[in-house]
């Protein structure tokens, strides 16, 4: 689907989630970089259900940065990964300190420990501060190629490739991507309700 403009073709998915929330139920920008760190390789479902508890003992930067990865690990012992996630945690609060201090640029989140381009994406967008890249979670690997805008499986190529062929005022596609993979391009998709089939490689394929 190579003929595809993409630019004009995206309107609809971007229209549909046009400032919907992200999944994971935090209150501030603390909360949301705390939750991100801990959802890597584990369900937004399942932080939301482990988060109060978390923030009830570490309600800002400011205390979780005096706490030890022991004390924090004990609060996140069923994470998936948790052993790394709490040495994360740790290291990443004792360098911020403050909630005010928080970065909000990709490089400067990139170099947070335990923060990736995907992760620093994702806390951009929800903090409200202007895109530099991309969100590319395990449903945007999904669904980017079957949909014929990018190929492969690596999320750095895909989100390369999505921001060559989209100006920046439209690189919150990759999180409505995001929204349409859990609910509609599931991994047995229901191609019949989504409102990108006209242009989706994957479907025109298929018929």
């Amino acid at each position: 689907m190579s003929n595809v403009n993409w630019p004009d073709a995206i309107k609809p998915l971007l229209k549909k989630y046009n400032n919907k929330k992200h999944p994971l139920n935090y209150g501030n920008v603390y909360q949301l970089l705390v939750m991100v760190v801990l959802s890597a390789q584990d369900s937004d479902k399942h932080i939301n259900e482990v988060a109060p508890k978390f923030f009830a003992a570490f309600p800002n930067m400011e205390t979780l940065s005096q706490a030890t990865p022991e004390a924090i690990q004990e609060l996140i012992s069923d994470v998936r990964n948790f052993g790394n996630k709490s040495k994360w945690l740790n290291a990443l609060s004792k360098k911020v300190k403050r909630d005010k201090d928080i970065p909000l640029t990709l490089d400067a989140l990139t170099e947070l420990p335990g923060i990736g381009r995907k992760s620093a994406n994702v806390i951009k967008r929800e903090a409200g501060a202007i895109a530099e890249g991309i969100v590319v979670d395990l449903h945007v690997v999904r669904v980017a190629p079957r949909l014929g805008i990018a190929t492969g499986a690596d999320p750095k190529k895909i989100e390369k490739q999505m921001m060559e062929v989209l100006p920046s005022k439209q690189w919150d596609a990759g999180m409505a991507m995001s929204f349409l993979g859990r609910e509609i391009c599931r991994p047995i998709p229901k191609c019949e309700l989504c409102l990108m089939n006209t242009v989706c490689a994957y479907y025109n394929g298929k018929k």
